[in-house]
């Protein structure tokens, strides 16, 4: 009875998780341009990324080992001829890919242990009440805070 009235809860509809995967593809395909970015710098192209209406298409391209998928292609051939070689550039978007994955598992984490179902409501850590409150006040109150404890009554 207690717990109906004191949660609100949001109703599950379909905004949520479309937002949160739109969010992962986003970042999963920048991860990919990145990695790609990546490759050509290690090859001594310099940093390049694709303007932004092929920034989606070009991502087959890239996945395929393409260095130059999307990029403009007024570098010439001696822009050309330093790209980087497709397994680089797949070891590249292998290796920014699982930065990403780590970063959102680490991210997704932590919403979870602070918005998700088995948050603590209202309960500060024990970190949390001492740079609130100061050491010497929490050891001279301890008797209150925590009576089954520090209470005069103790067995």
């Amino acid at each position: 009875m207690q717990q109906s009235r004191r949660s609100n809860p949001y109703p599950f509809t379909w905004e949520i998780p479309l937002m949160l995967a739109v969010t992962v593809l986003l970042l999963l395909l920048l991860g990919a341009q990145t990695g790609r970015a990546a490759a050509n710098l290690a090859a001594g192209s310099g940093v390049s990324f694709p303007p932004r209406d092929a920034l989606l298409t070009s991502a087959p391209g890239i996945l395929a080992g393409d260095a130059s998928a999307g990029l403009p292609t007024n570098t010439g051939t001696a822009g050309r001829a330093r790209r980087a070689s497709p397994a680089a550039v797949r070891a590249w978007v292998a290796g920014t890919e699982l930065v990403v994955l780590a970063v959102l598992g680490w991210a997704g984490r932590d919403i979870w242990l602070r918005w998700g179902p088995h948050r603590i409501h209202g309960m500060a850590s024990k970190a949390q009440a001492q740079k609130l409150l100061g050491r010497r006040r929490l050891h001279r109150v301890r008797s209150i805070i925590r009576p089954d404890l520090y209470g005069k009554e103790r067995p």
